[in-house]
Parts: structure tokens; sequence; C-alpha cells
């Protein structure tokens, strides 16, 4: 770790150099992000249907495990892969922008600033994770509509986008746009800036050596506080993204006011609404993304994040 200065520059060098190289980061990181994403879906359509949950009150809430059974025994297993398609889709692009773009914003501020501490690793993954996040966005919107829609049979990715654009106008695409980039720029930060430190610190403090126990470790502490920092952004998001489901009236006029109104009319725990299940897929998500593309890396001879 006391080289870090030292292999920095050889990697900008790389980075210039090569085109394979850049290549790589993001296909290891779309593809690790994609399989992940695949493994915890049905958790992520639970997520969105807890969160919309008795919007606008108080009140008992179903548990993840009686909503899990009233989807498969109503709608079907199939119900809990709804949204799947935009999912993958943005997984490959948003994953492999979202990680892709870390290391060399880590490597373009070290250059600028001839540092590459904590700080340095919270600013870079909140710009590669608010970037790719506005660029993606159209798909998340099509996915948390699909997740809601108990018709199977009446919906399709592209079904859902030509009744979006046609009923609500193109901009509809980009509805919770600021939460979503609020979200992955804090999701970002935490998860990978969480991973890197507690990475060094554990190598640094323990016998841990680069290797599958160091990354499951790692990853296990980036997924717990990544949930904790995000849980709510993402009820936000969820709801503003959902705004046109609910009585067909504009309830949340933006972020601050959504968060406003669940506090008020949903109490402080409204804005953990699905918090659990955030955890149950962000965790193992997180551990898969960072296990796989670390061995992905490595095939393709890459550094190790």
């Amino acid at each position: 770790e006391e080289n870090v200065s030292g292999t920095g520059n050889d990697e900008k060098q790389s980075w210039a150099a090569s085109p394979s190289t850049v290549f790589n980061h993001f296909a290891t990181s779309g593809l690790s992000v994609a399989v992940a994403t695949a493994i915890t879906h049905p958790l992520d359509v639970l997520k969105v249907r807890l969160q919309m949950q008795l919007v606008g009150q108080k009140g008992p809430l179903s548990g993840m495990g009686k909503l899990f059974l009233s989807a498969v025994k109503n709608e079907g297993p199939k119900s809990l892969y709804q949204g799947l398609t935009p999912a993958l889709t943005r997984s490959v692009v948003y994953g492999g922008l979202r990680l892709g773009l870390y290391e060399p914003s880590k490597y373009a501020c070290d250059f600028a600033f001839g540092s590459s501490n904590v700080l340095v690793k919270i600013a870079s993954g909140m710009f590669a994770g608010a970037i790719s996040t506005a660029l993606t966005n159209p798909m998340e919107v099509l996915k948390v509509r699909l997740q809601m829609n108990p018709d199977t049979r009446k919906s399709g990715p592209i079904l859902e986008l030509r009744r979006t654009v046609s009923e609500e106008g193109i901009k509809a695409l980009w509805k919770g746009v600021g939460p979503a980039m609020a979200r992955a720029a804090a999701l970002t930060a935490s998860q990978l800036a969480t991973y890197d430190e507690t990475k060094q610190i554990l190598v640094r403090w323990t016998s841990l050596e680069e290797g599958f126990l160091l990354h499951l470790f790692s990853s296990n502490v980036a997924g717990i506080l990544s949930t904790l920092v995000t849980a709510p952004i993402d009820m936000v998001k969820t709801r503003l993204m959902l705004q046109r489901e609910v009585k067909g009236v504009k309830i949340y006029k933006g972020g601050f006011h959504c968060a406003y109104q669940v506090l008020l009319t949903e109490g402080p725990m409204g804005l953990y609404k699905g918090g659990f299940a955030i955890f149950a897929r962000l965790g193992p998500q997180t551990t898969i993304t960072f296990i796989l593309c670390e061995e992905l890396r490595k095939l393709a001879g890459l550094k190790a994040i």
C-alpha cells in the first residue's frame, strides 16, 4: 500500500495508452453488476412494492414474506421478475459506468491534487454514480413501473415505454432523476469508498491478503453502510418515479417535498419502508458485484480495486 502514488502513475499512463484497458474496466464492472442484479431482482420487486405501501398514511405494513406470498399466489412466480429486461440493460450501462468511472476519476484527483485519501474516493464515487444514473434514468423508470404492474400479459418494456411517452411525454422518463442521482452518488460513494478503505485497513491491521476473504469482508461492510445511507433516498426516488400510479394526482412536487410529506404523514420510519428488503438485496448484490468484479479483473489482467 505504501507505493500507491507510484502505481497510480503507471496506471495513469496505461489508461492513456490502452483502449483495451479502458474497455476491460467497463466490461468487468458492467458484467459483475448485471449478474448481481439478475440474482437479486426478486428482492428489488418486493422492495418497490414495500415502498409503495400506504402512500400518505400511517398503518400496519405488510412484511416482505407476506408480500412475497401474495405476489406469487395472485400473479404467479413470473411477477418477481417483472422489469428484469430494463434492469439488466441498465445494470450493464450503469454498472459499467459507475464502477468504471470510479478509478479514472480517482486517478485524475490523485494527478491533480497529489492525493487519493478517503475524501477523494468519496468525491470520485459521487461523480461516477451521479453521471451514470443521469444517463440510465429512463430504464430505471420503466423498471419500477413494470415491477408495480400486476398484469404481466399487458406489460413489457416497449409497451411501457410507449405508454409512458404518449401519456406523460418524454420528460416522464426522467422523473425522479434528482433523487436517483443523489441516491447513486451516495450509494457509489458509500459502497466504493467503504470497500476501498476497508480493504486497506484490513490489509494493514490483519493478516488478510488480496483474495476472496478480503473481498468478502470488505464488500459486506460496504453493503451494510450503503444500505443505511441510501434507504431513505431510494424510497423518495421510487415514489417520484411511480407518481402517476397514485390516484392520478401529483402528490409530490420534488424530492425534498416528497421526503417532508412522508415524514409528516407516515412518520420517520416511513422513509425506511422496504429497508429490510433493500438490505436483503443490496447486501448480497454488493458482495456478488465486488467478488465477481475482482475475479474478472484478475482474468482480464487488471489490478485489484
